[in-house]
């Protein structure tokens, strides 16, 4: 089935669901902006968020690792930094396998950038070390351990096999089969996304009936160029190569107002990752307008 950014907000507007939904605030990075953040995760016991951190006239941005103090994100201490865009993270093996967006000047047009996702591993944020990278130019690279032990890799090709941005799957035995030929050849999910719009996987889920849990996001040009991205929730089943109950679960407007790194970047907000509550809901956090870190409460998509 192809979703288009239309009809998923129609669905949503009958429905909406986003509550409790506020501004982090961080602290010890200067007068740089912190956005596109993960899901809290426990690295040696103690509770952390990794962030981009970027300056508001650049694209060059370090991956910061927080803790919280007194109601503030503050940078923990003894900790490396990556000088990398839109961090992730996931467990495989029962390492942390961390990664992010490596970005640098265009050798062909250094006005322009271009970008590999980039891997490490380690028994602790401490202890990462590289693993391996993906091809030139594509971002959205994710990771999740099956339960036979392979790990399923959602990949995000452009160009003339993605367009503007689908979504690829493939599966590997092990992190060492984990190549850029491996990521470059994974097919595309059936049909998802329409040749205008685009999207990508941002972290995922291991559901109780097998099927796979994506949070993602897709997004759209407008006629005045602005761009305009939207968390997405689905659920891709690995027999018949399908995201089936995509949905929108919130909108720029669910959240407090704020700061844009530019105007045409207003209405974006990147999915960072979902908290699972006992309630039946969830915890989401989302980059806000490439300037903002920002948390809210909604129904637990996969239920």
């Amino acid at each position: 089935m192809t979703y288009t950014v239309q009809s998923l907000l129609k669905d949503y507007q009958k429905q909406g669901g986003v509550k409790q939904a506020k501004k982090l605030t961080f602290a010890g990075v200067g007068d740089r902006d912190v956005y596109n953040i993960t899901a809290p995760f426990i690295d040696e016991g103690e509770r952390v968020i990794a962030g981009r951190v970027e300056g508001r006239d650049t694209e060059y941005s370090d991956v910061f690792f927080f803790v919280e103090q007194e109601g503030h994100w503050v940078p923990r201490e003894n900790t490396p930094t990556f000088s990398l865009q839109d961090p992730f993270v996931t467990t495989i093996g029962g390492q942390l396998v961390f990664g992010g967006v490596q970005v640098t000047p265009d050798p062909n047009d250094e006005s322009k950038l271009t970008w590999k996702t980039v891997f490490y591993k380690g028994n602790s944020i401490r202890q990462l070390e590289p693993l391996t990278e993906g091809p030139e130019g594509m971002k959205d690279i994710r990771l999740l351990e099956l339960q036979d032990g392979r790990i399923a890799v959602f990949t995000r090709p452009q160009g003339e096999k993605g367009g503007r941005g689908k979504i690829g799957f493939t599966k590997v035995n092990s992190l060492s089969q984990l190549t850029v030929e491996t990521i470059d050849q994974a097919p595309l999910i059936e049909p998802h996304f329409t040749g205008e719009e685009w999207g990508g996987a941002n972290e995922l889920y291991l559901l109780e009936n097998g099927d796979i849990g994506v949070l993602g996001h897709i997004a759209e040009f407008d006629e005045e160029g602005d761009r305009h991205y939207y968390p997405i929730t689905s659920r891709y089943k690995i027999d018949s190569n399908q995201l089936t109950d995509m949905k929108i679960i919130a909108t720029r407007r669910d959240f407090p107002e704020g700061s844009a790194k530019r105007p045409d970047l207003a209405d974006v907000l990147f999915s960072g990752g979902l908290l699972f509550l006992e309630n039946g809901e969830a915890e989401l956090y989302v980059g806000v307008s490439d300037a903002e870190a920002h948390k809210a409460v909604v129904p637990n998509p996969f239920i």
